[in-house]
């Protein structure tokens, strides 16, 4: 049978029909893959229902501001109306440039498949650049549906940013650097955000109550907190519906009483809407500056806009953002202006006396609410952050709940849930004021900032080929607004701007320190794995006797055979009769769909019984959904050999494997189990052929090539190599786990030595066994263990 000749571009996501027309792609199978993950088309009345249900997802941490920004612009109190004005006219334009032009119509476009965050960036730019530290990627997993990228053309702007990202290891190191202080700024935002939402929702009690302790609000803001953190492992699957009503009304409660307050006490604030109260402003001096930290407070919640993105399209979260969230912001804050320059002593709690007194107490509650929404929001987009972070390789490895059937965003991390609890109640408890943690608080959100407009800069250049005069323009007004506010906060690094800066060198420190063992632990894999020829020479039996069984051989490497292997075989005498060298990796996507997850191969002639099976992830996805993960690898290993030997005969490819005098050619299948936990080939490439157990493209002729066989090679049919499979399946599986000890050289710098053979051998202590992980019964498991000297 012959074999047509498919372009390579066409070629991408088919299937294999194994029939009279193998060699067919299916490009309406492909085309459908394809559209899955595509950007969908809502009808209107959708969108304003996911508009609607974005409110309490999205927009609660940036709601509840209006609680706390001019009791931290004005501490002492506001004694010239002038000075109000100006505030408020700062606070409007802020709320302009930065949530709604920088984030709702430029940032959010940004999202990775929905995705959004710091590391959905970054995710971004490394299928754009290579510029992933880890380099276990390979050409193969570019074909996926969801590896979006794009290619340039040689002179190109584009493509010359792209070659200066990737020439040099410390642009690579330096980015990355700049990623996770983001990431650790945004963990710090998780840990501020309950403490000031809740704690200024809860002061309103002494509004009523004047004589009452501030002693006693601390105790109610630590007891909202504590129940917050501690419902944090039922998730929101169940309580998430009332989020955005909750929200919806609070907007309209905000909005309504600052529309009153504008007509009840001075209408002349109206005037700040003129930007030329800015300026008058500023002419105060230093003291106008070092307010712009309390004005900074106005915008907060704008990252976590970003990062709380979800599954929403960006059309809905804009319709909602300017519909809604936008106008009742500027009421409010142009109502408690209005109040404020008729009550210049109330500053400090001027939302809760500015509110009627026949709504107080409803509106009391509803603040407290809102706050715990939107300290619910951070919270969860910290969950997020920090598995995105785990999954490239920037985290320890900890343990990952999924609270919800339907929904697979919904996460939990118990442990990290204990920390910010800690944390949170140590920073409310600790400095009892709205003040210093508003200082902390905008501290972290400005640098969040600040690395999302750095960060933006090659996404336009290389994502979305902008003109470089837009991105000047871009980058020029995100930083007329954002280095301002961070100088002001740098003023207060005594007043609690310190503590974000602590958390985050902390979070920093150790996140690096993991990615480097990780590195070094995975360049160690890459140079000490063994050749082919190696394995070839010792013959069929691998130099030692092969007992029934199935080996399951855990590997960071993609291709090669691990030095861990060979450590075993020199040191037991017996290895089982099918060995199969499992590698999960995480790429930089958001999702891996299920019918492209498995990629199956096999690694020397058959009856060495040898394959090679690569589990591939995306950040959000969770291996809680592979409940019997050796299930799958058997599986597909069967259907392997099934396919493998249907294709006999055919083949498209002029390349083999050339191992010694022995030539052989190697195939390569992608498997998936469906809905019936069947497991089936969702795609057979043929663009791709294996040379040293290597993938690399291959040309496909017009014609059909017999099939070289190894001089070696058994004439072993299907049906005998399936059932030797089952019999070796039935005799018994041992998961095989390489336990890697890195550790410094004697002569390596203190500082090394303190950040490998200290803090990085107390996160592997503490962190998650990978045997955890996949659920391996502790019967079937076997840790091999050897050290590295870095």
């Amino acid at each position: 049978m012959a074999s047509e000749m498919v372009n390579e571009e066409t070629n991408k996501g088919s299937m294999w029909v194994l029939d009279q027309n193998l060699d067919q792609p299916m490009e309406e199978e492909a085309g459908r893959l394809k559209n899955m993950y595509r950007e969908k088309k809502f009808s209107l009345i959708l969108i304003l229902r996911l508009a609607f249900q974005s409110l309490g997802v999205v927009f609660g941490d940036l709601g509840t501001s209006p609680l706390y920004v001019f009791c931290n612009t004005f501490p002492n109190g506001a004694k010239d109306p002038e000075d109000v004005i100006g505030a408020l006219s700062l606070i409007i334009y802020s709320l302009t440039l930065i949530p709604l032009l920088k984030y709702v119509f430029v940032v959010l476009r940004a999202n990775d498949n929905g995705q959004g965050g710091t590391f959905a960036l970054y995710s971004l730019l490394c299928r754009h650049a290579k510029i992933i530290t880890i380099p276990n990627q390979h050409r193969t997993d570019e074909e996926l549906t969801t590896y979006s990228h794009q290619t340039y053309d040689e002179n190109s702007l584009a493509a010359k940013i792209k070659r200066w990202l990737e020439e040099h290891s410390y642009k690579k190191n330096a980015l990355l650097i700049l990623v996770l202080v983001g990431t650790c700024m945004a963990i710090g935002d998780g840990i501020l955000t309950p403490a000031i939402s809740v704690l200024s929702a809860s002061g309103g009690i002494k509004i009523d109550h004047p004589k009452m302790s501030n002693d006693v609000v601390i105790l109610v803001a630590v007891v909202i907190l504590v129940g917050l953190f501690s419902m944090q492992h039922y998730g929101t699957d169940k309580v998430g519906w009332l989020f955005a009503p909750i929200v919806l009304i609070w907007f309209i409660l905000i909005g309504a009483i600052g529309a009153l307050n504008i007509w009840k006490y001075d209408s002349s604030v109206l005037r700040a809407y003129n930007p030329v109260y800015i300026y008058r402003y500023f002419r105060r001096g230093k003291v106008s500056w070092t307010s712009l930290g309390g004005i900074l407070l106005s915008i907060t919640g704008t990252e976590a806009l970003f990062a709380d993105l979800c599954h929403f399209p960006v059309l809905a979260v804009q319709i909602a953002f300017t519909l809604i969230v936008f106008p009742c912001l500027l009421l409010a804050y142009t109502g408690q202006a209005a109040y404020i320059v008729s009550n210049g002593g109330h500053v400090l709690d001027a939302f809760y006396r500015s509110i009627p007194g026949i709504i107080y107490w409803p509106t009391f509650v509803i603040a407290t609410a809102a706050a715990v929404v939107a300290s619910q929001a951070t919270i969860s987009a910290t969950f997020s952050i920090i598995k995105q972070a785990l999954a490239l390789g920037c985290f320890p490895r900890v343990k990952v709940v999924h609270t919800s059937k339907k929904f697979l965003g919904q996460i939990y991390i118990p442990d990290i849930n204990w920390i910010l609890m800690v944390l949170c109640i140590a920073v409310t408890a600790g400095f009892k004021n709205k003040s210093q943690i508003g200082n902390a608080y905008g501290t972290a959100v400005v640098i969040v900032m600040l690395v999302t407009t750095f960060l933006m800069v090659p996404i336009m250049l290389l994502v979305w080929r902008s003109h470089w005069i837009l991105v000047a323009i871009f980058t020029g007004l995100s930083l007329l607004v954002e280095l301002p506010y961070l100088s002001a906060v740098l003023f207060k690094i005594d007043q609690g701007g310190w503590v974000p800066l602590a958390i985050a060198a902390a979070f920093l420190l150790l996140m690096y320190v993991w990615h480097y063992g990780t590195l070094k632990r995975y360049e160690f894999e890459m140079h000490s794995r063994v050749s082919m020829a190696w394995i070839l020479g010792l013959g069929p039996s691998l130099g030692l006797v092969r007992v029934p069984g199935i080996g399951f051989v855990y590997t960071e490497l993609a291709n090669g055979v691990p030095h861990i292997f060979s450590h075993f075989i020199t040191n037991l005498p017996a290895i089982h009769s099918v060995v199969v060298f499992v590698c999960v990796k995480y790429l930089p996507v958001y999702t891996v769909p299920i019918e492209e997850r498995f990629l199956v191969k096999r690694i020397g002639p058959k009856n060495f019984h040898m394959f090679r099976c690569v589990a591939r992830y995306g950040y959000k996805d969770l291996h809680k959904k592979d409940d019997d993960f050796e299930k799958m690898l058997f599986d597909s290993i069967s259907l392997f050999v099934r396919l493998e030997s249907m294709m006999e005969g055919y083949s498209d490819s002029d390349e083999y494997s050339l191992c010694g005098q022995q030539t052989e050619k190697s195939s390569n299948f992608l498997f998936t189990e469906n809905d019936n936990g069947n497991t089936v080939s969702s795609n057979i490439d043929p663009s791709y052929s294996s040379y040293h157990d290597s993938i690399i493209p291959a040309q496909s002729p017009v014609g059909g090539n017999s099939l070289v066989r190894s001089s070696g090679q058994t004439s072993q049919t299907m049906g005998e190599e399936l059932d030797f499979l089952n019999r070796c399946k039935d005799a018994g599986v041992v998961h095989i786990f390489g336990n890697t000890i890195v550790t410094a050289r004697r002569d390596s710098g203190i500082i090394k030595k303190i950040a490998v053979d200290y803090i990085y051998a107390f996160l592997q202590r503490i962190c998650r066994e990978n045997s955890v992980i996949f659920n391996v019964p502790h019967e079937s498991l076997l840790n091999v263990g050897q050290i590295f000297y870095v």
